[in-house]
Parts: structure tokens; C-alpha cells; sequence
């Protein structure tokens, strides 16, 4: 069991790596600046905070996942980790960070996490937001330019519908889910490759 959680953490990283080295792009690196606060929700052994908090020194980063996943990862300056589960309780910070999480859960949990969020995060004018990375599916008709991309996207929905029984979403299933977890408004700001990066106020 202890080997398949380090194979698992170990394959998690890999992807934060390739997440953090877009984040902190000058194509991304702004939905960060002006924050005070993050919490990584989910963040693992901490990959993605690491490379944020190292970039932003004025920004403190918090890791929050389970006490087997986060081990004996320590904090350091502006990293910090916390051991807890996202559906009992998400601390309080200016914004949330939620990357490849959704996906792996129902609407209805997908829900009661975005509601877990709002409540940890202030209103949008004191600059609170839920910051998500994950696919947005193409729901309109495949093209040649984007063709390798839809079927990229179709093939990892079906790999969550048969391993967790969930789904990869379109834009107008994630705003429902917004919608019903009481957000008021979202952007999409850009494409990640597969993923994109989607920002939600309350």
C-alpha cells in the first residue's frame, strides 16, 4: 500500500511540474499577483505551491491535503502544509487553488467542494477566487486544427467515467456547477494544452 501511494504521489508531481513551469509563465503568472494568500487544495507533496511561493515571496502558500499524502513534507518562508481532508474543512485564504481535482469527483461532491471553497475565501471585491485547473471540454464539432486535442480530451472522460464515475465537463456543465455552488461569475483565462485555467468569484 505505502509503495502505490509513492507511485501515485511520485506520478502526481511529474504532471505539478509541467502545471508549474506554465503557471509561473509570463501567460499565467498574473491571476497570482496582488494575492496575499493561496491554499493548494489537494496540492499533494506540494510541487505546484513550491514553484508559486518561490515566484511570488510576498505570497503565502498553503498545501492542504491528506496526513498519509502530505507525510513529512516540511514548510519553509512562505510554504506551509496542512494535513486535513477538502470536504470537512478548507482554511481560511484570499484565493483557493484546485488543480486536476474536480474531475475526479460527481457533481453533486464537485458541488459540495466549491461550497467548502466559497466559505474559506472573502468576496470578490476583497479579491477572493476559486482558481481551477481542468479540462473544459469542446463541445462544438471536431476540427482539423484541434482535432489531436478533442480526442485527448474524450479519452481521459472516458478514463473517468470507468475509474472514478465521473466526468470531464463542458463549459456549460462547469457553469452549472459554479452556478449551483452559489459563484456568481467566471472566466476562462487560458488554455493549458489539454487543461485550462479557470478563475470563479463569489
Amino acid at each position: 500500500m505505502v509503495a502505490s501511494y509513492k507511485i501515485f504521489n511520485d506520478a502526481m508531481a511529474s504532471d505539478s511540474r509541467l502545471i508549474s513551469n506554465l503557471l509561473i509563465s509570463d501567460q499565467c503568472k498574473g491571476v497570482f499577483e496582488g494575492l496575499t494568500s493561496l491554499m493548494d487544495v489537494g496540492g499533494g507533496t506540494g510541487t505546484v505551491a513550491r514553484a508559486i511561493a518561490n515566484t511570488f515571496l510576498s505570497l503565502k502558500c498553503i498545501v492542504l491535503d491528506l496526513p498519509h499524502v502530505i507525510g513529512d513534507q516540511k514548510g519553509t518562508g512562505n510554504l506551509e502544509f496542512v494535513a486535513g481532508s477538502m470536504f470537512d474543512k478548507i482554511p481560511h485564504a484570499n484565493a483557493v487553488l484546485l488543480k486536476w481535482i474536480l474531475h475526479n469527483w460527481s457533481d453533486h461532491d464537485c458541488v459540495k467542494l466549491l461550497k467548502r471553497c466559497k466559505e474559506s475565501i472573502p468576496s470578490k471585491e476583497r479579491g477572493g477566487k476559486v482558481i481551477i485547473i481542468d479540462i473544459v471540454m469542446d463541445d462544438n464539432s471536431i476540427s482539423s486544427s484541434n482535432e489531436q486535442l478533442v480526442e485527448a480530451q474524450h479519452m481521459m472522460d472516458f478514463i473517468m467515467r470507468i475509474t472514478y464515475a465521473s466526468k470531464e465537463r463542458t463549459k456549460k456543465e462547469w457553469e452549472k456547477l459554479f452556478l449551483d455552488a452559489g459563484f456568481t461569475e467566471y472566466k476562462i483565462i487560458t488554455s493549458l494544452g489539454l487543461r485550462s485555467l479557470i478563475e470563479i468569484y463569489p
